[in-house]
């Protein structure tokens, strides 16, 4: 992620995936993630993930797994889902590069969102670039995942999408912080207090899926309910 763009990134949209419990260990995100990218046309790209290593070979025949392609044909417009609540607050948090992200960890209570009347605690968000899913086949500049978990250990993760445009402010307040951890992995930098409510949504609908959390597998799953709040 360059230091420019770092400065000039806007959110046009965002999504919320729903994820069970009860997903083979093999769809967890990993920890390594030096391996794979999300460049369309390198040799660590999407296209190439089965072929890495071989527990990740249902990354070539998988057939409802992340990343996703928002299609707006596939969109049904719906109305009964509500506001997405979000209740977060400032806590303390560290910056980790974990290969071809940057990974913002709250290391206190960052407050939640309530969805269908369960409570997810706010854990972390990481940036990808370019942006893990897509919109219509198309692969904007920049993504960001909130990752929340529930008591029960489900999760539920809002992504916002970004493309170039007039400065983000959040993404702005860090710059100096992710450049300090630019050049190196695995290293975790104290961000110290971070506010997650200045993380700007940018969009009145979101789209509402259920998919697993998995950061190294390719395949294409219907778009869901389209809201607009």
């Amino acid at each position: 992620m360059g230091k420019l763009a770092i400065q000039i990134l806007f959110s046009i949209a965002f999504f919320l995936l729903l994820v069970s419990r009860f997903i083979p260990t093999t769809s967890q995100e990993v920890e390594d993630e030096e391996d794979f990218n999300y460049d369309p046309n390198g040799e660590k790209g999407p296209a190439n993930w089965g072929r890495i290593h071989p527990e990740w070979g249902a990354c070539s025949n998988g057939s409802m797994q992340s990343p996703i392609d928002l299609l707006n044909e596939r969109v049904e417009v719906v109305s009964h889902l509500g506001r997405l609540n979000r209740s977060y607050k400032p806590a303390n948090a560290t910056l980790r590069n974990r290969g071809h992200d940057m990974m913002l960890k709250w290391e206190g209570d960052a407050g939640s969102i309530d969805i269908n009347g369960t409570e997810y605690l706010l854990k972390q968000s990481h940036w990808h670039s370019p942006s893990e899913h897509t919109i219509n086949g198309k692969r904007l500049a920049l993504e960001v995942h909130m990752v929340h978990e529930s008591l029960d250990g489900r999760f539920a993760v809002v992504g916002i999408m970004y493309m170039i445009g007039r400065p983000d402010s959040f993404l702005s307040s860090l710059t100096e912080k992710l450049q300090s951890v630019a050049g190196s992995y695995e290293r975790d930098t104290v961000a110290g207090v971070v506010d997650p409510r200045s993380i700007k949504i940018g969009s009145r609908k979101y789209t509402d899926t259920l998919a697993p959390l998995q950061s190294h597998l390719a395949q294409k799953i219907p778009r869901g309910p389209l809201l607009e709040r």
